[in-house]
């Protein structure tokens, strides 16, 4: 068995990695709390903004943590298209559980809908992240510890949404955002406990392409992403916010109907 290291470069990528699930939770629930003051054409864009938020700091998160991922005796080299696959499973199904409580008539079914398909689709993207490593060996994962490790994303998933109905003012998003970010982190690294390597050393080279390669270029972009729509939802204004200046104007220059 080849030794595993989660952590190469310290507490970098742990730190890290939480810093941007927690950044793209605060968007999803942010963006979410928005969807449900809209209606019509208003409400979807931001349930699409959500739900790009949250698929991307999840993918963002998995493998700025999996730059930290070492195998002994062994390189590490990623599947492209496999981890590109990853990242839209991870924005179509957290889109799928987001539209539900947006857009649901009952609010106790929806959540429990789309926390299932949510949670469901982080742990999809988890695994089919680590489908897409390439390296001399084979990878094992140990079943219990997979099966503790999609039920955490299921109930970090239906905590975010329910945060997201119940709770409005951005101090109390700020903290569930930090509460799904650790959650979702320890998603992960439960996951990662269950991969076991047998390694097979080898002279050929691998396919495909090294974390710093593909995955840290491709991070840098996702996390630029959410930086930026993380500036646009903090300038745009609320529903309220639209509403207040034209019944905030004095009544000399409101529009007077011709008699």
């Amino acid at each position: 068995m080849g030794h595993l290291d989660h952590a190469a470069y310290g507490g970098l990528t742990p730190a890290l990695s939480y810093v941007m699930a927690s950044i793209g939770a605060a968007l999803g629930l942010r963006c979410t709390v928005r969807a449900l003051a809209a209606t019509g054409a208003s409400r979807r864009n931001w349930l699409l903004t959500a739900a790009s938020a949250i698929g991307t700091g999840i993918w963002t998160m998995h493998f700025v943590a999996m730059l930290g991922f070492e195998v002994t005796g062994t390189e590490i080299h990623y599947n492209v298209p496999l981890t590109i696959l990853s990242l839209l499973v991870a924005m179509v199904v957290v889109g799928a559980g987001v539209f539900a409580v947006g857009y649901g008539k009952d609010r106790g079914r929806s959540l429990v809908l789309g926390g299932l398909t949510t949670g469901l689709g982080v742990a999809s993207m988890h695994y089919l992240g680590m489908a897409a490593l390439r390296l001399h060996g084979e990878v094992s994962y140990d079943p219990l510890t997979v099966a503790l490790s999609v039920a955490i994303a299921v109930i970090a998933a239906t905590a975010a949404l329910w945060a997201a109905l119940n709770i409005k003012s951005p101090v109390a998003v700020a903290v569930a955002s930090l509460v799904m970010g650790a959650a979702v982190s320890s998603m992960h690294y439960t996951g990662m406990t269950a991969v076991a390597v047998r390694v097979s050393p080898a002279d050929t080279a691998l396919p495909g392409a090294t974390a710093m390669q593909f995955i840290f270029p491709l991070a840098v972009g996702l996390g630029s992403y959410l930086f930026i729509t993380a500036a646009f939802v903090a300038l745009s204004p609320t529903v309220a916010e639209r509403g207040a200046p034209a019944s905030a104007r004095p009544l000399g220059e409101r529009t007077v109907p011709a008699p």
